[in-house]
Parts: structure tokens; sequence; C-alpha cells
């Protein structure tokens, strides 16, 4: 099977999620943003009915499928009115990385919460002087005995408010030479020397962004995911999928702004027929139409490379996939707000907000330009400018 023609078993998975959207939608999502709340009762729903841990192994509470399957159910969600930005951390990232790399205590201790969003897990990777250079990340761990000790400052955290746990990325010094090593920890939200603060958004979401300053955070020898010696292999294990998701809320979220269009443009009529009958107004909604399903096909080719063990093959197809939905989803959503015309700025008809929110995928987890320069030496073979 392709990833260009979907299972029946992927088709009644975006059947039944999209039902589950559909109940909740742009209002529920409205309303918990509002009253400054994650959107709790959708997030334990999905829970209960398998969606969050559909990644996840079997064995540990999962649904023994892939990121193909939860990348489905963001978009649904999404397409519905109502993501869930916490999909790409939680199960995506830190449920990836722990079922891949984890200890079996690391598994048996956080897979099932995880599948059943009981638990929550953030990521903590973005540093404020490393922005898209990971190799500048300065969070260092230092071994104490047999503990860890932990120092150093992350920025833009989602939902550490929530988290029982943050999977930290930081680095270690390789005793042979001397150099730093990149490592993941898991990190209790409640440890000793863990402070957070809530970073001042201008966009309006129900997860909130925080920053996080570890200060000699003491963490048993047990806490260290992995191998100390392949950090980079279990880091683009979880960032991998961390970009495919990222093109499904994108995917999801210009689903949702272009169905506002069509329905506008069906009924609204200015003079003789609707205005969805001029092809002024026609054909950049289909524009926006054709840019969302070609950036469907890479996010799946994305996530059949990913899920068939291929890391090399998904990190460009991820890469692609994350810069092609983050495009169509901008302009989908633009397209959006100009057919409705004034009606696109009114709270009535929940555009607007997407104007900031469709900006997200573009710069993060990693910005377009980043993504270009990827492809330029990575699929091209051009020479670096960095």
């Amino acid at each position: 099977m392709t990833a260009v023609i979907e299972s029946e078993e992927h088709k009644a998975l975006r059947s039944a999620v999209a039902a589950l959207g559909k109940r909740y939608g742009r209002d529920y999502r409205t309303r918990t943003v509002a009253e400054g709340k994650p959107p709790a009762e959708l997030w334990a729903e999905a829970g209960k009915l398998g969606y969050l841990g559909v990644n996840l192994p079997e064995e540990y509470g999962g649904g023994g499928g892939g990121i193909a399957e939860l990348s489905i159910v963001l978009e649904e969600l999404g397409a519905a009115g109502s993501p869930l930005l916490m999909l790409v951390v939680s199960p995506a990232i830190c449920g990836t990385v722990i079922a891949r790399f984890g200890t079996q205590d690391q598994k048996r201790t956080w897979l099932p919460g995880l599948a059943d969003g009981t638990r929550l897990m953030a990521f903590g990777i973005t540093e404020p002087d490393a922005g898209s250079n990971s190799h500048r990340i300065t969070t260092t761990a230092r071994r104490d005995g047999t503990d860890w000790l932990l120092t150093g400052r992350k920025v833009f955290i989602s939902g550490v408010d929530i988290a029982d746990a943050v999977l930290v990325v930081g680095r270690t010094e390789d005793a042979r030479t001397g150099i730093l090593k990149p490592c993941l920890f898991i990190v209790p939200t409640d440890a000793e020397g863990f402070h957070k603060r809530p970073i001042d958004m201008e966009l309006n979401a129900a997860e909130k962004q925080f920053e996080l300053v570890l200060d000699d955070v003491r963490l048993p020898a047990d806490a260290l995911v992995g191998e100390e010696d392949a950090g980079l292999l279990q880091l683009f294990a979880g960032l991998n999928p961390e970009r495919i998701m990222t093109a499904a809320f994108a995917i999801g979220m210009g689903r949702h702004a272009l169905a506002k269009a069509i329905e506008y443009a069906r009924d609204r009529t200015v003079w003789k027929a609707p205005i969805g009958a001029h092809q002024a107004i026609a054909h950049p909604l289909a524009q926006a139409h054709i840019d969302l399903e070609l950036a469907r096909l890479m996010m799946q080719k994305a996530a059949l490379l990913y899920d068939s063990g291929d890391d090399t093959g998904a990190g460009e197809a991820a890469n692609m996939a994350k810069y092609a939905a983050a495009e169509a989803c901008v302009k989908a959503v633009d397209q959006a707000v100009h057919t409705l015309g004034g009606n696109g700025l009114t709270r009535e008809f929940g555009l607007a907000s997407l104007i900031t929110a469709a900006r997200v995928a573009r710069i993060a987890p990693v910005s377009r330009e980043m993504i270009l320069n990827y492809v330029s030496h990575q699929s091209l073979g051009l020479p670096k400018s960095y």
C-alpha cells in the first residue's frame, strides 16, 4: 500500500476523528482560549477513544500504528476547528523517542499515560541564543556520582503548565574527546531547581508558551533516555515526527479556513449570482485546495518513510512536507479572509485569529529558510553558507 491511496483503515480513522472534531468544533476551541484553559475535555475524550496513542506500541496501551495514523488524527481535528497542539509534542515527539530508545522502566512508566492522555509530556529544545542551530545548545548535564545535574535555559516550550515532565535536550561531555554531544533527559516539572515563566504571546492559543530555567536540577541516572552516545540519532527520531505533525497541523488549519470560505462563497450573493461563481473568487480557492492536497501527499510520503524505518529519507520528506504545508496553510487562510471581506475579520466567522496562527507553521519548529538551506545542500548538493 502506497501513501498515495489511503487504506480502508485510514479512511475509517479519518471519518471517526472528523466526527469527534465536529462535536467540539471551532466554538469549543474559541471558548477554551477565551477562558485561558487547555482543551482538557477534547484531550480526555480523544485519549479514551485511543486517538492520542494511535502511534504507540500496543503492549503499552497504544494503537500500534505510526506517525501516519497520528497525523490523520491531528489533521482531522484541525479541519474541524479544534486542533490539539500537544499531539505534536506528547505522543509524536516524546512518545516516539521513549518507545524507540527508552528503557523498559521508562516505557512502562510513561507510554500508557501518554497513550490514554492521563499523562502529558512537553519537549524542550529551543534556547534563547541557539535559534535554529541545535549545535549551539548550552543546556548541559554533568555527572554527580550516579546522578545528573542539569543546567540551562529553554524558551517557547509548549504546555509546560499541564505537563508531568519535559523531555529536555541537553549536552554531555564525551569523556574521551571532551566534545559536547546531545542527550535527552526526562525532567519532572515538579523537580527542585526547575522554574517556568509564561511568555506573553500576542498569539491567542489554548496552549501556553514558557521559558524554562534549569538550575542544577538533580536527576537520577535513569532520567537519561537511551544511550549517552546516541544523542543525535535519538534527537532526530523526535524531530522528524515533529515536522510531519506540524504539516498535519497546518493542513488541518488550511482545510478549516478553506471550508469556511467555500460555504460563504456558495451562499453570498452581491449581484445576481453567488460570489463563488466568479473566477476571481473561485480560482484562488481552487488553487488553495490544490496546494493543500499536494502538501498532504508529501506529508503522507514522509510518514510512510518514517514508519518504515527510513530515517534518512524521512528527514528530507518531513522537511519538504512541513514547508509545503505551511505555505499552503498561509495562502488558504489569507484567501479565506479575502473571500469573506470584512466578515473575515469578525469573531463570528473565526478566521481572523488564523492569520497569526498560520504563521506558526512557517517559523516552528524550524523556519522555512532553514528548510530551504537543508534542501539546498542535502538534496541538491549545493555548498553550505553557514
